[in-house]
């Protein structure tokens, strides 16, 4: 009876301790620059395309989850955070589910030609989803740059399991992480940047796709039910 007792109560502090370390900066994380984007609680510091507000429904919150929820053919829209980023370091944690459809863009503003758009870090079901089966070489696969790039390693965890995506943008250089393995790596500024922009949905983009200093991060609502936590960013010194 008392180990049953003392297992029930082992059980219940990993779990309050394992909730505890979401959506919270550690010390070293805070002496590092850190610091959330969502504080596990509401929007604040996020709104919707073009407006000064979030969507009013669409994403749910609970438990400390932020959740992009399916609601027939409505959609409560993408979020964005209301500052802007150029240098920096996010990392974000994702689950999606099966046949699950979403993305992290960065970069994200209104172009002169184009409208809105981002560089892209897919979020995506790759067995499930035929967008993943789309595209060049792979490059609407998980952890990919969408329509640009393909990642080069599979490092995907089973769907309903936690992910944590990490991209990497300093200068004209960036990189994608998917549990903690680089995937990818690419220069805003190389000649295979340019031969996959000409290639892309985005030919023809003004400013050229992706040219740009600094935008917004964006997380997708693509109408497939995705969660996110852990979402926080360093700026990175020039």
């Amino acid at each position: 009876m008392k180990k049953a007792i003392y297992i029930c109560i082992t059980m219940f502090c990993i779990s309050v301790l394992g909730y505890a370390q979401v959506n919270t900066l550690t010390a070293k994380e805070q002496k590092q620059g850190w610091k959330l984007l969502f504080n596990g609680i509401n929007l604040d510091g996020w709104t919707s395309v073009g407006k000064d507000v979030p969507p009013e429904s669409g994403w749910e919150i609970a438990n400390g989850i932020l959740t992009v929820k399916r609601d027939g053919n409505k959609r409560g829209g993408d979020i964005i955070t209301k500052e802007e980023f150029s240098d920096f370091e996010l990392s974000v944690d994702f689950k999606v589910t099966e046949g699950a459809n979403s993305g992290i863009k960065y970069f994200f503003i209104r172009y002169e030609k184009g409208g809105w758009l981002g560089l892209e870090y897919q979020i995506i079901d790759d067995e499930r989803h035929p967008d993943a089966k789309l595209g060049i070489d792979g490059n609407r696969r998980q952890a990919g740059l969408y329509d640009m790039f393909a990642p080069k390693v599979n490092m995907d965890k089973p769907v309903g399991e936690w992910n944590t995506a990490r991209i990497v943008a300093k200068g004209t250089k960036v990189e994608h992480y998917l549990n903690g393995k680089k995937v990818l790596a690419f220069d805003r500024k190389s000649k295979a940047y340019d031969d996959a922009y000409l290639l892309s949905k985005y030919n023809g983009s003004n400013p050229k796709f992706g040219d740009i200093e600094k935008g917004h991060i964006l997380l997708q609502d693509h109408g497939d039910v995705v969660s996110f936590r852990n979402i926080k960013i360093r700026v990175l010194k020039k």
